[in-house]
């Protein structure tokens, strides 16, 4: 008999657990990551009356990869733009939240005595609420689509971005054990440069690649496309000092930007759940009954932590950001648990080897108490509010409302040196981040290569000459961009005062553009001080003067910009979203409304001329889209089809009367049935008929009376189709098939010449 591998058969015992336990989960109507867990305290070696894994590590291994795919998955389902639309409430309610809740995890775990790591990982862990439980409870309970939850929503995606980060500070500080800040701030620089470098080159390659390998791709090379980017971003992040799923994190948010997320997504959908199922099994796992019971107190004590202070600091976090009393409170209640992110951090302190055993159990406790809990928090914030209010001072009262109206999103314009000095910051760090970035490429790779392949001074100056040219770009960049500005021009003229700051800005960014290249020559070459800045000064002036470098800067810029909107500019020209000048005709009164033009609708088959929108309803047809070609700025000859979309622009009046209209004349007339029956009759061709003699052109009996002709009968008793250059002869009997009324008036007038 074959020996079937432990792996296998820990990986059967695994699933069938977990099966069994979503099931029943799911009859219960409870988060599947709790029966997950459950599952895997069922198949533990800690249950002594049910089988076991015999191999953990190897599912320890199974549970590494979940993270990853967790992390992959949520990465996919992130874009920075998302940061930019969530505003600056959840901004500043996400990060009252998290610092109070850190804060508050290590003053419960100092007041244990538990070691400083185990308290830090204990505020990282318990100051993340669970996006997957919450999304749950609202769908649950019905409160999608009210605006707290908006508001939520907006703070979960904010948490998870920040969670990544707090797991790349911890696992920082677990592998130095240093708490300076000094070392701190070396580690949030370093995590900085490679968020912004990966992010930017793998904006400007991956797009384009994805693209132009369209056509070959089907489901199973896309999938395994993606699954190669992950991985090997995942040994770069690992490569650099950073956490595996860092690595995945970033390489999902880069192809979430590209016009394959969607597909992508799909398909990593079962892989993911696959996986993050063993990684919530092996979390479950790690939970010994015994301990749970020997730290029943500190259980107890951070689930109250966690309920109260995410109660507390997440109202007082959506306060702060200007919202109502009543909107707070709301959001506050309905953040009271810790989820997937408190067990990926709890695993990453036991991977790291830097928190103590009871740690995890405690945690994973604390999770199934606060799960069950969060309906009834999401419940009884409503009434809470309701007693908060009514018992506060007036005093109190009327300044937070003050507050929040004070804090309401109002119409304001940007100075143009904040617009001017962000655009130059943004640029400038952008392009120094990909300059370092080939710097040190090149000094690691091509110099030794170029040294030992050229001696002498030769290989120094093909590498010399190599980098240069690989940062003229960007240089260039740097030291022009912006100079030519409307902010920059407005402001030049509207003031002498504003001409020596704009100067300065010139200058620090030219002297930032001199630093990479003094750099490089000095690296190369033994030259004297004068030298060296005489070499950088005419190399500056070559690359402002350089038209062809002007060239290749833009269309690097256009190339990146493109790739980043790609996904955005196909979703507005398939229709499956509105275009972004829809939003800024909302303070015009105006809005930007789609109609698809029904089947049965007059209006088809009509050019938009004969149509004459504009004059009959004041609004005008500014798109129409029809599968998937769309026609912009539709000219009066274009004739509309059924199920054409038409994006209109209208005030709200004016689209109320246009919809109207077109429900009007989409509606089927009451005798429109009877109207179009078919029927078949038949008339003799005698001597005063009109159509003896006359062929089947001339005699029109398509043309004028709509009928067509099914057959002649000639006496013999056989229908003979009709020939069309052949004449009707006395005797004839003609079949004719046509609508009702055309039929009884084509035999109305046979009878009548009669």
């Amino acid at each position: 008999m074959s020996h079937l591998p432990t792996l296998i058969s820990d990986l059967a015992l695994i699933l069938v657990c977990a099966g069994l336990m979503t099931l029943l989960f799911k009859k219960l109507k409870q988060p599947l990551v709790l029966g997950y867990v459950v599952a895997g305290f069922l198949a533990s070696p800690h249950m002594p009356y049910t089988p076991s894994v015999m191999d953990t590590a190897n599912i320890q291994t199974w549970a590494d990869l979940g993270v990853v795919f967790l992390l992959f998955a949520l990465g996919l389902d992130f874009s920075l733009k998302k940061i930019a639309k969530v505003g600056g409430a959840a901004i500043i309610a996400a990060c009252t939240i998290i610092f109070c809740m850190i804060l508050l995890g290590m003053a419960v775990g100092s007041g244990f005595g538990w070691k400083r790591m185990d308290c830090l990982f204990l505020g990282g862990m318990i100051a993340m609420s669970s996006t997957t439980i919450i999304y749950k409870a609202f769908d649950d309970l019905g409160l999608r689509k009210k605006q707290f939850a908006g508001l939520v929503l907006s703070v979960l995606i904010l948490e998870d971005i920040l969670a990544i980060v707090l797991m790349v500070v911890l696992s920082t500080m677990a592998a130095s054990h240093n708490f300076e800040g000094a070392e701190m701030m070396e580690s949030i620089l370093k995590l900085m440069f490679f968020l912004v470098l990966w992010f930017v080159v793998g904006i400007y390659l991956i797009p384009g690649l994805l693209k132009r390998c369209r056509r070959l791709m089907s489901d199973e090379t896309l999938l395994i496309v993606a699954l190669g980017l992950c991985f090997a971003m995942v040994v770069i992040a690992s490569k650099t000092g950073f956490s595996p799923a860092f690595g995945a994190f970033i390489m999902g948010s880069i192809l979430a930007e590209t016009a394959e997320a969607e597909s992508i997504e799909r398909l990593v959908a079962p892989v993911k759940d696959l996986f993050g199922a063993v990684f919530f099994v092996s979390v479950g796992m790690m939970v010994d009954p015994a301990m749970i019971v020997e730290y029943a107190v500190p259980i107890l004590v951070i689930t109250l932590a966690v309920i109260g202070g995410q109660a507390v600091f997440g109202t007082l976090g959506v306060l702060l950001s200007g919202q109502p009393l009543k909107t707070a409170m709301q959001c506050g209640f309905s953040l009271t648990q810790i989820g997937e992110f408190a067990f990926i951090i709890a695993s990453l302190g036991v991977s790291l080897g830097v928190t103590s055993n009871f740690l995890y159990p405690i945690v994973v406790a604390v999770s199934v108490i606060t799960t069950f809990l969060t309906p009834y928090m999401i419940r009884v914030a409503g009434p809470a509010s309701t007693f908060v209010d009514s018992h506060l001072p007036a005093k109190w009262r009327a300044w937070l409302e003050r507050y929040a109206t004070a804090g309401s999103p109002t119409m304001n314009h940007e100075s143009l040196w904040k617009k001017l000095i962000v655009a130059l910051v943004r640029i400038t760090v952008v392009y120094s981040v990909v300059s370092i970035a080939v710097v040190a490429l090149a000094f690691r790779l091509l110099v030794p290569l170029l040294r030992e392949a050229l001696p002498g001074i030769w290989g120094q100056l093909a590498s010399a000459v190599i980098i240069i040219l690989c940062l003229a770009p960007f240089l260039r960049a740097i030291m022009i961009k912006k100079n030519h500005s409307v902010e920059f021009t407005t402001l030049w003229k509207e003031s002498r005062a504003n001409r020596a700051p704009l100067v300065a800005t010139v200058v620090l960014r030219i002297l930032v553009a001199a630093g990479f290249v003094i750099f490089v020559i000095g690296g190369l070459f033994k030259m004297s001080v004068g030298l060296v800045l005489g070499v950088a000064v005419l190399l500056l002036v070559l690359m402002i003067m350089s038209r062809q470098l002007k060239r290749q800067s833009i269309l690097i810029e256009r190339t990146f910009f493109q790739n980043l909107r790609y996904r955005d500019m196909r979703a507005e020209y398939l229709g499956e979203k509105k275009p972004e000048y829809a939003g800024r005709l909302l303070s015009r009164d105006l809005h930007l409304a789609d109609y698809v033009l029904p089947s049965e609708a007059r209006w088809a088959g009509r050019t938009l001329g004969e149509l004459n929108f504009g004059s009959k309803y004041g609004v005008h047809v500014v798109s129409v889209l029809r599968g998937r070609r769309r026609f912009n700025i539709p000219g009066a000859s274009l004739r509309l089809f059924p199920q054409d979309k038409l994006q209109v622009i209208g005030t709200d009046e004016d689209l109320a009367v246009f919809s109207r209209d077109m429900e009007q004349a989409s509606a089927l007339e009451t005798d429109v049935v009877e109207k179009s029956e078919m029927i078949l009759r038949q008339f003799s061709v005698d001597a005063g008929s009109p159509f003896l003699g006359k062929t089947l052109r001339e005699a029109g009996i398509r043309e004028k009376y709509r009928c067509l002709i099914a057959g002649v009968d000639r006496g013999d008793g056989t229908l003979h189709a009709p020939v069309p250059a052949e004449p009707f002869l006395e005797g004839d009997v003609v079949w004719i098939v046509g609508e009702s009324n055309d039929v009884r008036r084509l035999v109305k007038s046979e009878e009548k010449e009669e």
